[in-house]
């Protein structure tokens, strides 16, 4: 087994938080959006290309604000991810040059939408990982909160 890195983007504009809406279960949920490195990618560069593919954005990458691990085995969906390891690298980005649409080139095969979510918000939604809206909002709040989570979902 291996353990897999993923970069992740926090793009808040004008008081609003931008995530992926999915679809699973027949229920929805919010991401934000990345995912995973590629072999020979820097994590700058697979965050770019992930919000290409993803948002139809190209992101300016700013500073690193928090790390998280997951392992599937110690989570509400062991049954299905008891293999996966994850560290993921979260990081404040810019969108730049913003067009009028979101065109994602790939999405996810469970990403229905884009939207903006006001921050004051979050925690009346179903995002993953549901501690980092918290920690998400601290940060709106010019709050202090750790660089590393830990194993949260």
């Amino acid at each position: 087994m291996h353990i897999r890195n993923s970069a992740k983007a926090i793009i808040i504009q004008n008081d609003k938080v931008l995530l992926t809406k999915n679809l699973g279960n027949d229920e929805f949920f919010y991401i934000l959006p990345g995912g995973g490195q590629e072999h020979g990618e820097t994590l700058h560069q697979a965050l770019i290309r992930e919000c290409i593919e993803e948002l139809g954005q190209h992101v300016e990458v700013g500073k690193l604000l928090h790390i998280r691990e997951y392992i599937g085995k110690n989570h509400e969906y062991a049954a299905f991810h008891s293999a996966v390891h994850q560290v993921e690298y979260y990081f404040i980005c810019n969108i730049i040059n913003e067009t009028e649409s979101f065109k994602p080139s790939q999405p996810d095969p469970e990403q229905v939408g884009i939207v903006w979510l006001p921050i004051r918000e979050l925690l009346e939604y179903e995002i993953y990982p549901k501690q980092l809206r918290q920690y998400i909002m601290q940060h709106f709040y010019n709050e202090n909160a750790p660089v590393y989570l830990g194993d949260i979902n």
